[in-house]
């Protein structure tokens, strides 16, 4: 949050209704603005240093890339961006996706106005929106060698992606991963994304996008 109480936001979200929706719900008060809007990651990784957001909202599922993966990228290019994963789904896998993205927590989008306002100030703030107890458990079965749903897909993992899992865990950035590894940020970009894949985080995401057209096909 800026000196003047200003919060500026920028939005990530592959489906233009949506989108439109969350815009008219945070521009009703004065002190959050809408600073920059995009429907892919491509688009957004150019806009959001340019519109300098303090906060990201961001689609779990996007065309071109997981919005899991995008958010890491922008945390990594500037800490001091906050980040909320939209997400259709309140369970233990949004808990985790926004985990394992560095995100301050996320919201439904079947959130309610007032709901969305009082998150985006939170999340300005400095606050979590995670529940401390949930992502204990969570980080506890991904080291037992659990994902959320219940998998044991951890045997899948290599020596340095179980590291990165456990520095991800730490709440760390690509950039203070690579810095505390010794690698090249791009390296652990790469290795975070088929972490992502190994833990099914990629198939959820696939599965998300499917409902929603199924939904959009009834209406």
């Amino acid at each position: 949050m800026r000196e003047d109480g200003q919060i500026k936001v920028f939005l990530l979200g592959g489906h233009e209704v949506v989108g439109r929706g969350v815009r008219e719900m945070l521009s009703v008060d004065d002190d959050i603005e809408v600073v920059g809007e995009a429907g892919t990651a491509a688009d957004a990784l150019v806009m959001i240093p340019d519109t300098d957001p303090d906060v990201v909202l961001i689609d779990v599922r996007l065309p071109d890339r997981s919005g899991v993966e995008v958010c890491r990228v922008v945390r990594s290019q500037n800490e001091d961006v906050k980040a909320l994963i939209l997400t259709s789904f309140a369970d233990d896998a949004a808990q985790l996706d926004a985990l394992m993205a560095g995100a301050a927590g996320y919201v439904l989008k079947a959130i309610r106005g007032a709901e969305l306002l009082t998150a985006v100030r939170d999340v300005a703030a400095g606050k979590s929106l995670l529940d401390p107890v949930a992502v204990a458990r969570m980080l506890e079965r991904l080291r037992d060698g659990k994902n959320a749903g219940g998998d044991d897909r951890l045997a899948a993992l290599t020596e340095q992606e179980r590291r990165i899992l456990d520095l991800i865990g730490e709440g760390l950035t690509n950039r203070a991963i690579g810095e505390r590894v010794s690698l090249a940020e791009t390296t652990i970009e790469n290795d975070v994304s088929g972490l992502f894949s190994k833990l099914g985080m990629e198939r959820r995401s696939q599965e998300a996008a499917s409902v929603g057209r199924v939904q959009a096909e009834r209406r």
